[in-house]
């Protein structure tokens, strides 16, 4: 899915997710947790947290799959300022041992099973330092708007762009479905499949690797999260060895 195309697209200097105030308060979050410690990002892409975390003196690596995305983000920054891996976020390993390990902007949903999620967070355990923290930034699925009978919902609308989902609620699997479209009659279709998963379920991942939740917030200004919440940052920090 992420290939040359996507990672083109995906870059959007100023606007939507590398908007300075969206980005600012990921930023700023991460890098107070990181503290003097080094930090681990899984599915790095192109560097949109990574760079401007490394230039807040974090020492940041990543792991990616997609070498198009690490491509792009090497027009950014060199192997010596951000170091990657290539490889699948749930099984590839990063030298070295860290005190932050994150993974933002719903991307654990990439992962289409429960083992793959599971093995995502022992992955992080296995990069930490004892007390050290994995951070999860997830969307909150919307099962309540989704009435009986029927499978899809329109979450976005705006002129030029329709994003729509289609669940399968039995799998918790949804494909988001992304409708792009100018002045003429032609759309351009793109499509990315998740797993959805509900914070309790996340919170128990946690647990069998050996995590405890420390914090949940909204977003990443540090909002209360509620039942009306559509998103979370959760922090687990890894149990000290006995």
């Amino acid at each position: 899915m992420w290939d040359a195309e996507a990672a083109r697209r995906y870059d959007t200097p100023g606007q939507g997710r590398f908007a300075s105030e969206v980005l600012e308060p990921t930023v700023d979050r991460l890098a107070a947790l990181a503290g003097d410690g080094a930090a681990l990002e899984f599915a790095i892409g192109t560097g949109r947290v990574a760079v401007p975390l490394a230039e807040r003196g974090i020492r940041v690596t990543g792991i990616d799959l997609s070498r198009p995305m690490v491509e792009r983000l090497r027009t950014k920054v060199d192997e010596r300022a951000v170091p990657v891996v290539i490889g699948d976020m749930a099984t590839a390993t990063a030298p070295g041992q860290y005190s932050l390990v994150y993974l933002v902007y719903n991307t654990i949903s990439n992962l289409l099973t429960q083992a793959e999620q599971v093995a995502c967070f022992r992955n992080a355990a296995r990069h930490l330092v004892p007390g050290g923290r994995f951070v999860i930034e997830l969307e909150v699925p919307e099962l309540r708007r989704l009435p009986p009978g029927q499978e899809a919902l329109v979450y976005h609308a705006e002129p030029g762009y329709v994003g729509l989902d289609t669940y399968d609620t039995v799998r918790q699997h949804l494909v988001s479905h992304h409708f792009t479209f100018g002045e003429g009659r032609q759309a351009r279709l793109a499509r990315s499949p998740h797993r959805y998963v509900w914070p309790s379920e996340l919170d128990l991942m946690g647990q069998l690797a050996g995590f405890d939740l420390e914090k949940r917030w909204a977003d990443w200004s540090g909002a209360e999260f509620t039942a009306e919440s559509r998103s979370h940052v959760s922090v687990y920090r890894l149990s000290p060895a006995p």
